[in-house]
């Protein structure tokens, strides 16, 4: 596998289990864990600083992790248009579009396809 596929593949790891940066360095080598890093968000922030922090961020990060990121966002936006989650007014859904937009669409040129069908998502949400 090539390593942007693997740290998608791990990109939630981190930041949702006990599993330590150095475990993915160990098991799929450094290029894989610098890469699902570049993607973690850091836990001990509020939930609204993690997401701000992802906007402020996404310019940075290298093209593999921004591939991570486009998938990414493009399998939780089809998942919220397929089923929106319990608890979950359509107002929350159409706000995390907008703010899916602003990270992605910092994103120019990795990937024509994955930004074509994001880009796809946001126009039929009026986003």
């Amino acid at each position: 596998m090539f390593p942007s596929g693997e740290a998608a593949l791990l990109h939630d790891t981190v930041e949702d289990t006990d599993t330590s940066y150095q475990e993915i360095v160990d098991n799929f080598g450094a290029v894989v864990a610098d890469i699902v890093m570049e993607v973690t968000d850091d836990k001990s922030l509020a939930k609204a600083e993690r997401k701000e922090k992802q906007v402020e961020k996404i310019p940075k990060i290298s093209t593999e992790a921004k591939l991570v990121k486009l998938a990414d966002k493009l399998y939780n936006l089809r998942d919220l248009n397929r089923c929106t989650p319990e608890g979950w007014t359509q107002q929350r859904v159409q706000e995390y579009f907008a703010w899916a937009k602003r990270v992605t669409g910092q994103i120019v040129g990795v990937n024509p396809v994955l930004e074509g069908k994001l880009n796809q998502l946001y126009e039929d949400r009026n986003v």
